[in-house]
């Protein structure tokens, strides 16, 4: 980009998918605007759709101009391009799942799809940003507009509830952040990540070492909350139970993909020269994590709690992966994080069918809804990680990423919790085949077309990468190269 400011065609590209998202998000709100209290919604969630979609072709697109923008705050790679296109395939997967759910409940609005999109522009810049403070706009973006959806259902308490937590944790983590990133400037004089790694590669100009962990242990922190991590961790089940839970689908799946792509972007490019100060900060967060969200998901009784610590288990599971310290723990991140995401929603999109969502509300399933049962089967053994599923060649890389880079311990650890998510996740099923159905449950509806689609896609996404897992490992693998 030239001095006078103006950028070129090539930036443009590289950043036309948030300018996508940004025409549709404004364009949804003018049509809301056009309808009363009644009026009829049923195009927003296709309309939304078809931004998702012109956004995936301009992901494509600019990921074939790859290089910097706007001065070097944005690059676009195959890592960027990755998680661009995870965070809008989640998205997808959320609208179908959230445009019947709103709609029974008649709180369908423009606003939410609205909220949607600017949410995955945040998530968007996250993955491409070169720079802190673009680091910082983008996580501000996406987290403001998730504060809103949590609380989306006005009228629920629960989701007040949750939405005030969310908000209040969230801003106490933002200033972490914040303030890591300030006392990163202060000490290296900028805030660019190429930048930052080459002073703090240079023995002759780098910081004081002390001070310098003191600031990537705040951009730890900060970034821990994002994904759920201990000790950030006790927002995650609080908010996907009260919050609608379509919702609960996309915050657990789409938000925690862009974090841990900036902090691989942030750890492994600006911080690098002193990864053996922070990587063991890190195994500990990663072994606490997997700890904390299994032991506590026992004693849950909400599907949607157990989902809530079941995805603060799972990024433990991806924090060992990134606490490898190598290409092939990069490649299993991003893998794991794709197959989490389609096992995940479907899970959700699952629970969303019902109105209350306590396990004995599974009881019988299987006699009233054998498919639903069988998919959400699926679901809960590729949490599990049993072969044939997404999830079993997930934890494979993960766990063998650990071992080549010799953390036998970790591995070990991580596989004996694996064992114990097992118990919380058939519980599930159990209810579902082998409790019987009280005698007052209520009538289950077909599920919805769109829902159905929700369903046989992530089904199908979980099955087809646990059979064939090779095309999303030789991609995964394409957009690692993170480390030199």
């Amino acid at each position: 980009m030239g001095t006078n400011m103006i950028p070129t065609g090539d930036e443009l590209l590289r950043f036309l998918p948030e300018m996508i998202l940004a025409v549709f998000a404004v364009l949804v709100m003018l049509w809301e605007s056009r309808h009363d209290e009644h009026g009829e919604r049923r195009g927003m969630p296709m309309f939304t759709l078809i931004g998702l979609a012109l956004a995936a072709v301009a992901t494509v697109v600019a990921g074939s101009y790859q290089g910097l923008a706007f001065s070097n705050m944005i690059v676009v790679d195959s890592f960027t391009t990755f998680f661009r296109l995870l965070v809008l395939a989640i998205a997808a997967l959320a609208v179908l799942t959230a445009s019947p759910f709103l709609r029974e409940r008649k709180a369908e609005g423009g606003e939410f799809y609205s909220l949607m999109l600017l949410s995955l522009i945040g998530q968007s810049l996250m993955a491409a940003s070169n720079e802190l403070m673009m680091v910082f706009i983008g996580i501000e973006i996406s987290s403001i507009s998730s504060y809103v959806l949590a609380g989306y259902l006005r009228d629920d308490k629960r989701a007040n509830e949750s939405a005030l937590k969310y908000f209040l944790l969230g801003s106490f983590a933002t200033g972490f952040l914040l303030y890591g990133i300030s006392w990163t400037y202060g000490l290296t004089g900028t805030t660019n990540l190429n930048e930052i790694a080459a002073i703090l590669g240079n023995s002759d100009i780098a910081p004081d070492k002390v001070l310098t962990s003191a600031a990537a242990a705040l951009i730890l922190a900060g970034l821990c909350f994002k994904v759920s991590a201990f000790p950030f961790q006790s927002w995650a089940p609080d908010v996907y139970q009260g919050a609608a839970t379509p919702v609960g689908a996309f915050l657990s799946a789409a938000p925690k993909a862009a974090a841990f792509a900036t902090l691989l972007r942030v750890f492994f490019t600006a911080f690098e020269p002193m990864s053996d100060r922070w990587l063991p900060l890190l195994t500990a967060v990663a072994l606490l994590t997997m700890i904390v969200g299994n032991l506590a998901a026992l004693w849950q009784s909400d599907v949607k709690r157990i989902l809530g610590y079941s995805s603060i288990a799972n990024a433990g599971y991806v924090l060992v992966a990134v606490a490898a310290h190598s290409t092939l723990g990069v490649s299993a991140v991003l893998f794991y994080l794709a197959a989490y995401s389609a096992m995940n929603v479907g899970a959700f999109a699952v629970v969303s069918m019902r109105e209350q969502t306590e396990l004995s509300d599974f009881n019988g399933l299987a006699k009233r809804q054998p498919l639903t049962a069988a998919l959400m089967t699926v679901f809960m053994s590729s949490l599990i990680g049993l072969p044939l599923t997404a999830g079993f060649f997930g934890k494979f890389y993960i766990f063998q990423s650990a071992i080549d880079s010799e953390m036998y311990w970790l591995a070990g650890i991580g596989l004996l919790t694996s064992a114990v998510a097992a118990f919380y996740y058939l519980r599930v099923i159990k209810a579902m085949y082998m409790e019987p159905v009280a005698d007052d449950a209520p009538e289950l509806a077909v599920p919805a077309s769109s829902l159905q689609a929700v369903l046989f896609v992530s089904a199908a996404v979980t099955i087809g990468f646990g059979i064939f897992p090779g095309w999303l490992l030789d991609w995964a693998t394409r957009s690692s190269g993170l480390l030199r």
